[in-house]
């Protein structure tokens, strides 16, 4: 692959801006809204796709002229810019794997201690000023079915292992120490905490649906920090309001954000963060310095690593 002397990156924004540190001087950058993608496309090098909730990369790939031949996502998931056109280009595309695991697993940990102790109640009681004592669920001991065997889905196992909680993972196909497809429902019906970790793919999408609740057991909680669409949102407000399930957390939706007139504010123990569970303190810097490692890789003519299998719709494992 030919690398020119000075290429151009373009930066598909939103604030803040990345931090290209040492690309300083050595790169030509554009940087553009969604509006400007499509006609800035054709002089680039290398497209970063820094704004990763934005559909202007699949929405403006398929036009005319010179494409990237490297596209880098600030995200782990790449459903939101993958189109058939860039599916079956020559591009090369990469995504922000290694920076999100650990602090999704956090998240995820967090709110299932936060389900079993009740704080969403302790926190309403004390706003109210009302002295309410209740019992809690014990979360050691418990078992979770861990949906997407990926980075993020083995950094929840491994954390919610910690806890005491016995966790087993689902993939896309079975291997050691990874469930199957075919072994889900018989999973998810003795789990205690369903967690939805998967990629979004053809597959994938609404997997979780009035069936699959339906499998669950009444004292069940469902936690979704995988994308949004993996989910059936009315069949699953449903489902809480019929007690199908003991309740539910999503830090990821359909539509983002989350319209103001959603029946999902107000579903029967349904706890609703904003896209959230993978931003700690300083996670653009990190993001900003992965980027800049992955390019000076790419310069130096050595392989890209996190390269994404365009097909499946996610880096495939080791």
């Amino acid at each position: 692959m030919h690398i020119p002397t000075r290429p151009t990156l373009l930066v598909l924004d939103t604030e803040p801006p990345p931090r290209l540190g040492r690309l300083t001087g050595r790169v030509r950058v554009l940087r553009t809204d969604a509006a400007g993608l499509a006609g800035l496309l054709p002089e680039a090098d290398v497209l970063l796709a820094w704004d990763f909730a934005s559909t202007a990369v699949r929405e403006a790939w398929p036009g005319d002229g010179p494409r990237p031949v490297w596209v880098h996502t600030a995200s782990a998931g790449v459903d939101q810019l993958m189109c058939p056109e860039l599916a079956a280009s020559d591009t090369v595309v990469t995504n922000a794997r290694g920076v999100f695991e650990q602090p999704v697993a956090e998240y995820v940990a967090a709110l299932v201690l936060a389900v079993a102790k009740d704080l969403p109640g302790t926190v309403e009681f004390q706003r109210r000023r009302e002295w309410r004592h209740r019992e809690t669920r014990r979360v050691a001991g418990t078992r979770a079915c861990v949906v997407g065997s990926g980075p993020i889905g083995r950094a929840i196992a491994r954390t919610l292992k910690a806890l005491g909680v016995t966790p087993a993972l689902v993939g896309r196909v079975p291997r050691t120490g990874v469930h199957g497809p075919a072994d889900l429902d018989r999973l998810i019906a003795r789990a205690d905490w369903v967690i939805a970790a998967a990629p979004l793919t053809e597959r994938t999408y609404r997997m979780f649906d009035t069936r699959r609740f339906g499998v669950m057991q009444p004292s069940a909680v469902f936690v979704n920090v995988g994308r949004g669409d993996l989910v059936d949102e009315s069949a699953l407000a449903g489902a809480l309001r019929n007690r199908w399930i003991a309740g539910a957390a999503l830090d990821v939706f359909a539509a983002e954000p989350l319209s103001a007139d959603s029946p999902l504010w107000s579903a029967p123990g349904l706890l609703v963060s904003p896209h959230m569970a993978g931003d700690t303190v300083g996670w653009r810097d990190e993001l900003g310095t992965q980027f800049v490692e992955l390019y000076e890789r790419w310069a130096a003519g050595r392989p890209l690593v996190n390269v994404v299998d365009k097909k499946r719709g996610y880096v495939p494992g080791h």
